[in-house]
């Protein structure tokens, strides 16, 4: 979101400070009458505690849970990544649009477990085997940076990390979250660290750092007494479930890393090792004062607090609104922020303020939303919204005014909505920009995938952005009166439908330009000089666009027409052109990239429009770069029919689409001896040994076919959670062995070996140009059957040599490769698009 003025930029900073800020494009907040007392007793502690690991489902839902529902302390996640690095059990999106949707994961879970989200700029690049390296591609001093930022402004007492900062941690990620952690407790409160974060905030020091180590990050038998230990199994009667159980709905939103988890009840010991700052004896908070004595004048704010929880009626919450308009004056009259007014730290005043902003209009039952009627919306053209407010109490409220420096201005309206009535007031809005090509990529486009990213970092130039969970939604901000006093509500714009299935739904509202370019496919290949179609798809954003649209191509290629005119009647219709392109004798081997550009007045787009929609997360909507890889290599291949048994996702298929081979997309139930006879060769997708449980009792019709001629090819599988022990008909023992740097130097280790001669010849070249790492999940041991092809190794560590492991089995041929395919094939790199080919030739 660009800021229109600092006074907006500063309420939507302080937006995380709420309690119950619905998230994009989620249905209004509705309270029961237990959290409603549950937040009343929160509203009596000022505690603050921030949780710190690497990535998404690092954290400790469970710790989490009962900190900000047990403690009712204000409670955080801090991780540095998204997890773009990730693999996806749910769907093909990896990468940046991956940690889209894992970051809408854990605000899904923080939703459920009662914590807030912070990130830092960090990009998830993949595993990393120490913190050194990892410390190679991050720039640390940003990172760390963003961890201060998030400190500062969220004031923690205690810092707690999931990691140890050696190689304990198993990733190189983790243990340098630790690493970061722990110099970030002291530059905090060093005014010389990070000056320029002190025009919005205050230096800030915690208490203490404590590391929430467990039994597997100590040896066995070590003595543990000597660590705080905390139960974090208790029981709530207020929200009628343990903290186990909730923690086990919050980590089971990780649906993409397949983390469902099942509930605990009972005890649950979670163990804190003291790393620094005051050293406690008993208790994580020792030392700590929680009560309103921490701010000066603050003891008869609580008792005012304690006054309207003694007299809570559960049967008619309205009833305490008069007590909590006390409450919020008491607050007002501390003033302590007042002195510092760009200061967007959460000082106790101002989040205590919001927090009986937000009870008083749970207590009125007061229900208020503002929709449209259609998901996107030009940003030039003029659409109708509707704000709805619902009053479910018996006290009067007046709306005074509502206004948005996004799409409207300032309207008066002193509406009245008397006890148990509602009102429903439609207005017209406009995002006018007059920077069409770049402004409407700033109100929608993820906040840190606006700008050009680096390998280990995205690039985040407002400060005050940095640390966030996600962009600021458009929004109106309401005031208004209840019994003779002010109120407010901040109101964000969602479009809100009837789905046939999931009934009421809402999602975030797209601004997009006129025209969006998406250009299908992932990745080109031209095995010869033959030509290709390259179709690009126009999505209108207004009605009646017009326009041309051509592609931009490397030297020596051509495309057939040069433009096309195009002219969409409707708004979000399409209309898909067809380019043929061919490379001609100037045309170089190896990997470019072709970009589709659309002209409308003048002015040029080359953003698509893509959709992310499953049900656990809100509809996300992305705005890639219209550019597909464009790859001419010498290729040659045998057979024709693949036969591909999809795993956990990927596009594997249409890259071997994309050299010549029919594939077809098996069902569990398509595996029968007589339809697997007319394949060349059979494929299984990333983990299918962990997510297709079928596979227990199709095992042996696959091996048959192997047997009888055939030519099987096994991508890496995860060594936990196999449906069943053996994935070959040999032995061979999955572990999580890895080469994590992507263009480690191969030996070859049996240069006649079929796979690197035949059709096409391998060579180190062949593995010039990968992403993110070489392969994953290679086989520890493995039967003598079991034929090595190359090795290869991380910077240290021996050679691994089971990146390929093939065996003849009967007539035919096994194969299993932990080589990274479903990352290069999208990616492009002409190596992976060889070896591929010679895995599905064997034997023809």
């Amino acid at each position: 979101m660009r800021f229109r003025s600092f006074r907006a930029a500063l309420l939507l900073a302080v937006l995380p400070l709420l309690p119950a800020v619905p998230a994009a494009a989620q249905a209004p907040k509705l309270y029961s009458s237990s959290e409603i007392l549950l937040g009343l007793k929160k509203l009596n502690v000022l505690g603050s505690v921030l949780y710190m690991a690497a990535h998404p489902d690092d954290e400790n839902t469970r710790l989490i849970a009962y900190m900000a529902n047990g403690r009712l302390l204000e409670t955080g996640y801090l991780s540095c990544t998204r997890g773009d690095g990730g693999q996806n059990l749910i769907g093909p999106e990896l990468r940046e649009q991956l940690g889209v949707i894992r970051t809408q994961e854990l605000l899904a879970a923080r939703r459920i477990d009662g914590g807030k989200q912070f990130f830092t700029r960090a990009n998830d690049f993949g595993f990393s085997k120490t913190s050194d390296e990892t410390f190679t591609i991050w720039d640390k001093e940003q990172v760390l940076s963003d961890m201060v930022w998030v400190i500062r402004q969220r004031r923690p007492d205690v810092l707690i990390t999931r990691f140890p900062p050696d190689t304990r941690a198993g990733h190189g990620h983790h243990a340098a979250s630790a690493i970061l952690a722990a110099e970030a407790f002291d530059a905090a409160g060093d005014p010389k660290r990070f000056p320029e974060q002190l025009k919005y905030v205050q230096p800030w020091q915690p208490k203490r750092l404590l590391w929430n180590t467990g039994s597997f990050f100590v040896k066995q038998g070590e003595d543990m007494s000597g660590y705080l230990k905390v139960d974090a199994g208790g029981y709530n009667p207020l929200l009628g479930q343990s903290y186990g159980e909730i923690a086990a709905r919050s980590r089971s939103q990780h649906r993409s890393q397949g983390f469902g988890s099942s509930a605990t009840r009972g005890e649950a010991l979670e163990y804190l090792q003291y790393v620094k700052g005051d050293k406690p004896k008993s208790d994580p908070f020792e030392g700590v004062d929680m009560t309103w004595n921490r701010v000066p004048g603050g003891a008869t704010v609580g008792k005012l607090i304690d006054e309207v929880i003694r007299k809570y009626d559960p049967a008619n919450p309205s009833a305490s609104v008069a007590g909590l308009l006390k409450v919020r004056a008491a607050i007002k009259l501390l003033g302590g922020s007042g002195k510092r007014p760009f200061d967007v730290s959460l000082a106790w005043d101002v989040a205590k303020h919001y927090e009986v902003e937000e009870l008083i209009k749970a207590c009125l039952g007061l229900y208020t939303e503002v929709t449209v009627d259609m998901p996107a919306v030009s940003n030039d053209a003029r659409f109708p919204y509707r704000l709805e407010v619902i009053n479910r109490s018996s006290i009067p409220i007046t709306i005074s005014r509502i206004s948005s420096t996004d799409f409207g201005g300032d309207t008066v309206l002193n509406q009245i909505v008397k006890p148990f009535q509602s009102v429903s007031i439609k207005r017209q809005g406009t995002f006018a920009n007059k920077q069409q090509n770049s402004e409407w990529i700033n109100n929608s486009q993820p906040y840190w995938l606006r700008q050009p990213n680096s390998i280990g970092m995205y690039t985040v130039e407002s400060q005050l952005e940095r640390g966030k969970a996600e962009s600021a939604s458009p929004y109106v901000y309401l005031t208004g009166e209840v019994a003779g006093e002010k109120f407010s509500d901040i109101v964000e714009i969602r479009y809100k439908h009837t789905d046939p299935v999931l009934g009421e739904s809402y999602q975030p509202l797209a601004i997009v330009p006129p025209v969006a370019v998406n250009i299908g496919g992932r990745a080109y290949v031209f095995a010869d000089n033959s030509p290709k179609t390259i179709p690009v798809t126009l999505r209108a954003g207004k009605a009646g666009v017009k326009g041309s649209v051509a592609l931009t191509l490397p030297k020596g290629w051509k495309s057939e027409p040069a433009s096309f005119n195009f002219d969409i009647a409707s708004k979000d219709a399409e209309q898909t052109v067809q380019f043929r392109v061919q490379p001609g004798a100037g045309a170089v081997e190896g990997k470019t990239e072709v970009r589709a550009v659309a002209t409308v007045e003048g002015q040029q787009y080359s953003r698509g429009y893509q959709a992310i929609e499953y049900s656990h997360i809100p509809t996300q909507i992305l705005f890639p770069e219209a550019v597909a890889p464009l790859v001419k290599l010498d290729l040659k291949r045998k057979g024709q029919e693949i036969g591909y048994l999809m795993g956990a996702g990927d596009e594997v298929p249409d890259a071997l689409r994309q050299i010549g081979y029919n594939v077809t997309l098996l069902k569990p139930e398509d595996i029968t001896d007589q339809n697997l006879r007319r394949f060349d060769a059979v494929v299984l997708g990333v983990r299918a040994y962990n997510t297709l449980d079928r596979l227990k009792t199709l095992q042996p019709t696959l091996l048959r076919y192997v047997e009888n001629g055939g030519n099987m090819v096994v991508q890496y599988v995860v060594n936990r959670g196999t449906v069943l022990p053996q994935i070959g008909p040999y032995p061979l023992t999955l572990s999580n062995d890895r080469v994590t740097v992507e263009n480690a130097a191969i030996t070859f280790l049996n240069p006649s070996q079929p796979l690197l001669n035949t059709p096409n010849k391998i060579t180190a070249k062949d593995f010039e140009g990968w992403v993110q790492e070489q392969g994953l999940y290679y086989p520890s041991a493995w039967d003598a059957k079991y034929k090595t092809v190359f090795s290869s190794h991380d910077p240290n560590e021996t050679a691994k040599e089971s990146a390929i492991l093939v065996a003849d089995y009967g007539k035919g041929h096994y194969i299993y490769t932990g080589l990274s395919l479903f990352r290069e094939l999208p990616a492009g790199v002409p190596g992976a698009y060889r070896l591929l080919t010679n895995m599905v030739s064997l034997g023809k």
